[in-house]
């Protein structure tokens, strides 16, 4: 699908990515507390994460590329399961992931709508976002798609030499 405002093309995540989907990745493990990995991973490290989102189903890997140049990966969304007991299979866990320089041109709310749209066919009850503070876009972002404010885990991640505060959020599917 394509969005005129953001000139992006939203599509399934597939094998040919693997490489810059695993750079885009890497930058936010060595640049930022947005993720709590702490070691950069290599393409075949992250081969398991990408196999397990196909293109149907609740596990969903949506890509975003630049219109004028499909092979530039502007940003990713993913659901993955939320907890491995078999209880918790109608909810997930999403997030989206921005290349450097691409936030600010509504391409989080383009991924995150066309994950959703995908998601709608599933049978799936609530999707649960995690969101290390600070990141006041990321806030925006999740509150614009529906999302609400239910936790505030205090200092429950360490990375830099910081304890880091992650905010959950809640969005009903059903």
């Amino acid at each position: 699908m394509v969005s005129d405002r953001t000139e992006v093309q939203v599509s399934p995540g597939k094998e040919a990515d693997l490489e810059a989907l695993t750079d885009l990745y890497n930058h936010y493990i060595r640049e930022t507390a947005i993720t709590f990995d702490v070691v950069p991973l290599t393409p075949e490290e992250r081969r398991p994460w990408l196999l397990s989102h196909p293109e149907d189903g609740p596990y969903r890997l949506m890509v975003a590329r630049e219109t004028a140049a499909p092979e530039k990966i502007l940003g990713y969304a993913t659901s993955s399961p939320f907890r491995p007991k078999a209880a918790y299979a109608t909810s997930v866990e999403t997030t989206v992931y921005l290349a450097p320089g691409a936030g600010g041109r509504g391409i989080g709310t383009v991924l995150y709508e066309q994950l959703f749209a995908a998601l709608e066919r599933e049978d799936l009850h609530r999707a649960y976002a995690g969101v290390t503070l600070p990141n006041e876009a990321s806030i925006r972002l999740h509150r614009r798609l529906g999302f609400q404010q239910i936790a505030v885990y205090g200092e429950v991640g360490r990375k830099f030499g910081e304890y880091h505060d992650v905010m959950w959020f809640e969005k009903r599917l059903t």
